[in-house]
């Protein structure tokens, strides 16, 4: 084939003959390479290069070849968008081998189907368009007698996060927003370019976590010994297992041996109350005829102290506590009615009707006889102590905390109006009348607390001492059980007998019952915190808590039976006082303390 006289690779100057072919094409290129530098401009004679086709390399080792070029990093393919529209790529791939191309996403790549070509034709020179400003399709068309053309669609380019906030220039959005030719002539209708996500936010998103739940012991567990302290090393799993099974064997025998214990006292409780019924007789013989014997004949006196007969307590109460005060039976209705008329009014004191509420609620609760809503004796005990209000409105003082129980163990054992006059002769006696008696029987109050110190001190000086460390007063605990006459702490059954044994002797007997509750809990103490001696002086000591509770106890009852405080363990201490307790310390020490009494 001979060449034209206009074709652009004519060497005018020689004569000799010029083979059009595919190895002439590559001779003649790698001689003219350097007179086709971009710089020469129009001075070699070609045309000029349309910059919206792609230059192409024949035989693929051309300096743009992927074979011979490492892929650009993502600079230079932002660098490419934003200069043209379009890559350079080599034809001597198969055009499924266009995912070389830095402009096509590896992660995205469409597949591209060969075109058909001629039987024995090489590949002709083909015009390649490759338009990423709407449809990204990339056109390879051929020229010649048997000319083909075929289209890809490639996905959309990926948009980097860095260029969320970059604008085009104007010219590159004028010509993207204008149609192409090519567009014009393609009857696929455009696609709308990729939406730009919103720029990041500052604050990254925390990741989710998803709560794992173990399905065995954790790997802790699996080496923690429950049978060695935490700063010792841990057993060997064997040995920590056998001493473990060791363990619950002597937990279990423990409580065994604890409920046998309590069964054995509850037995001795029972046979001292049959004992005490049994005497029945002999009280109604001896002592109801004149219960003042019982100051003379020691025997009876004894006697009285053992317990009295749940038939006379209310005859014996009312006697031993007497009618100082001079109260005709008709006192109760009295009052009560002046209690109603003031409820009626609106004129009752709305606090001293809060604390009677409040007062009743902690009431004896084991025995469930004064709930507000199923208790028997509600009413008549909140009667009797709006009574009592009324009957000390006259002297200016108000409801005091602890009086409710007082009326209410008045209640189990006598009638109201009998239980009335009993209980507001009682409080008349001196000390109760200090510890009810307000603001106004302060100094008193003190008086009464440095006289049980004494007795304390004589008595027992290591607890003394041990109060004087922490700086523990009697004010710390000893109206707690005095108000209420013990029976916020103590059992119902060792306050009965307390009872029973005070309203014969005295104010003295307060103290010396009280100087038997610390015996009792003297060895529970010596705490070296002062908070965790004052929530014991309380009934409140946690230790003693869990224990009661893991053993199945009642939290009802009194305070100190969760530390093992009962009639007959309380009564021992009472009773070994015999020794140093002399009834004429206590006259001396009121003598001194309280001149004017």
């Amino acid at each position: 084939m001979h060449e034209s006289d206009d074709d652009p690779f004519a060497d005018t100057g020689d004569d000799d003959e010029y083979s059009f072919s595919a190895d002439a094409i590559r001779h003649d290129i790698a001689l003219h390479a350097s007179s086709w530098a971009p710089e020469t401009g129009d001075s070699s004679g070609f045309p000029e290069v349309d910059e919206s086709v792609s230059t192409l390399d024949i035989n693929g080792t051309g300096p743009h070849s992927p074979s011979s070029s490492s892929p650009p990093s993502e600079s230079e393919m932002d660098d490419a968008e934003l200069d043209a529209d379009f890559s350079q790529i080599s034809l001597s791939d198969p055009p499924n081998g266009l995912d070389h191309s830095p402009a096509v996403d590896e992660e995205h790549e469409a597949p591209v189907d060969d075109p058909p070509l001629s039987n024995g034709d090489s590949h002709p020179y083909p015009n390649v368009v490759i338009d990423f400003s709407k449809s990204h399709r990339v056109t390879v068309s051929t020229s010649g007698p048997d000319a083909d053309s075929w289209t890809a669609e490639l996905p959309s380019p990926r948009v980097h996060s860095t260029q969320s906030s970059y604008s085009e220039p104007s010219e590159i959005a004028q010509e993207r927003s204008s149609p192409s030719p090519d567009d014009a002539s393609s009857s696929e209708p455009p696609i709308p370019p990729p939406p730009i996500p919103p720029p990041p936010s500052s604050a990254p998103a925390k990741p989710e976590h998803r709560p794992v739940r173990s399905s065995g012991p954790s790997a802790l567990e699996k080496v923690r010994s429950k049978t060695r302290p935490p700063f010792l090393p841990p057993k060997n799993r064997q040995e920590d297992e056998k001493h473990l099974f060791e363990w619950e064997g002597m937990m279990k025998h423990a409580r065994a041996q604890a409920e046998k214990k309590r069964e054995a006292l509850k037995a001795r409780r029972l046979a001292r109350e049959k004992k005490v019924e049994d005497s029945l007789q002999l009280w109604e013989k001896e002592i109801v005829p004149d219960w003042k014997v019982v100051h003379k004949n020691a025997a009876l006196r004894k006697l009285w102290w053992q317990g009295i007969p749940t038939k006379l307590r209310a005859l014996m109460w009312a006697n031993a506590v007497g009618n100082s005060l001079a109260l005709s039976k008709d006192n109760f209705r009295t009052c009560n009615a002046r209690a109603k008329r003031a409820l009626a009014a609106g004129s009752f004191p709305s606090s001293a009707l809060d604390l009677i509420d409040q007062d009743i609620s902690t009431t004896l609760p084991s025995l469930h006889i004064f709930h507000h809503e199923t208790g028997p004796l509600y009413g008549e005990l909140k009667d009797m102590l709006c009574a009592w209000v009324v009957s000390r409105s006259d002297e200016g003082l108000g409801y005091t905390l602890g009086a409710a129980k007082i009326a209410a163990m008045l209640l189990i054992n006598m009638p109201v109006q009998q239980g009335f006059i009993v209980m507001r002769n009682l409080l008349e006696r001196h000390c109760l009348r200090s510890f009810f008696g307000g603001e106004g029987a302060k100094d008193e109050v003190e008086a009464y607390y440095r006289i049980f110190d004494t007795l304390l001190a004589d008595g027992m000086p290591k607890i003394y001492f041990n109060f004087k460390q922490h700086q523990i007063s009697p004010a710390a605990y000893l109206p707690d059980w005095l108000v209420p006459l013990f029976l916020q702490h103590l059992p119902f059954e060792a306050c009965a007998r307390i009872w029973d044994v005070l309203l014969l002797e005295g104010d003295s007997f307060l103290y010396r019952a009280s100087l038997g509750i610390l015996a009792v809990l003297e060895p529970r103490l010596f705490f070296p915190d002062r908070t965790e001696l004052l929530e014991l002086l309380r009934g409140e000591n946690k230790a003693a808590l869990e224990v009661a509770k893991r053993e199945g106890r009642p939290l009802d009852g009194g305070r100190y039976e969760i530390y093992g405080v009962d009639e007959e363990t309380l009564w021992e201490r009472i009773d070994s006082m015999h020794d140093w307790w002399k009834d004429t310390t206590w006259t001396r020490l009121i003598s001194r303390e309280l001149p004017d009494l």
